[in-house]
């Protein structure tokens, strides 16, 4: 465990150098001047050569590479360009709500998709089993830009029942975390479906019903932990893409994430909040598919961490 645990950190602080590298060079391409955006087109020529010699833009990329790395090793993400605030403290002002809104679309998604999924594979090719399956198919089709508006246009503009955006109370969770959820919801559906057909096929379940177990244990207790093992990778490898969905749902509903924050970020063109908003991601995204390697163990004891 011990020497599993070692290998996954040095892998992950190889990771993360590899997203501080690729950031910084694709933000360095960006078109656009941000010194120019933030005084706007009519400012002297004197004054933009001021900012940029304060923001250290006048230097070259490289340097900046190799100051903005230093800066990081001691914790230090940089001062947002649009803000004039530490980089770190406005992070941590909007994380707490991308991660309520992506935990709440991950529990949306497994309470919809466990049931729906044992429920399919008790009875292949059913009415139910079919309705499912061409339910999550049209769940997967579906991308966020799509179905957010939807949502708004028909929840919230035509039946009135739920609020547009913002995050004052538990009526404003809705619409993102279903939204968001939606598409982890019908693939889970299907990983459930497939691996219960799967295991409710082998000899141990043959030999539980033989010896009178109730069909609710059977399904429940034996042949569905079983079958969760895939689930639970595919629900760690999916957090990632929800919080890469985020982006885009929190720009739709208004939602004060980080998400939303990085759009803001890209397209004022400040530098070094769109580096820690992507590193951001990328640490929890990694942290995340540790945990998930770790649960694998709690879920069958067979595993072993070689």
């Amino acid at each position: 465990m011990h020497s599993f645990l070692l290998r996954r950190l040095l892998l992950t602080i190889l990771v993360l150098f590899g997203v501080v590298t690729l950031v910084f060079s694709f933000i360095h391409l960006v078109p656009g001047d941000p010194v120019q955006i933030m005084l706007g087109e009519g400012a002297q020529a004197a004054d933009v050569e001021q900012l940029r010699r304060k923001l250290g833009l006048d230097q070259p990329v490289l340097a900046q590479y190799v100051r903005y790395v230093k800066d990081l090793l001691r914790g230090d993400l940089g001062t947002s360009f649009r803000f004039g605030e530490p980089v770190i403290g406005i992070i941590l002002s909007r994380y707490p709500a991308t991660l309520q809104l992506a935990s709440l679309s991950l529990l949306f998604g497994a309470l919809l998709a466990i049931p729906a999924g044992v429920l399919a594979a008790t009875r292949p090719s059913g009415w139910l089993d079919r309705t499912l399956t061409s339910t999550t198919l049209l769940g997967i089709s579906l991308p966020n830009f799509v179905s957010g508006p939807m949502a708004i246009i028909v929840f919230s503009i035509v039946l009135g029942w739920l609020p547009v955006s913002g995050r004052a109370g538990p009526a404003h969770f809705v619409l993102p975390a279903v939204t968001l959820g939606a598409s982890l919801s019908a693939i889970l559906t299907r990983m459930v479906r497939a691996g219960m057909i799967e295991e409710l096929q082998e000899e141990y379940v043959r030999t539980a019903r033989a010896k009178g177990l109730p069909e609710s244990k059977v399904l429940l207790k034996h042949a569905l932990k079983n079958s969760l093992i895939p689930v639970v990778s595919v629900i760690g490898l999916q957090f990632g893409t929800l919080l890469a969905g985020a982006i885009i749902t929190e720009t739709i509903f208004a939602w004060p994430g980080i998400g939303r924050l990085t759009v803001q970020a890209i397209n004022s063109r400040d530098y070094p909040l769109v580096q820690g908003c992507l590193l951001v991601i990328a640490c929890t995204y990694v942290t995340v598919n540790l945990l998930t390697d770790l649960a694998y163990g709690f879920l069958d004891p067979r595993i072993k961490y070689q």
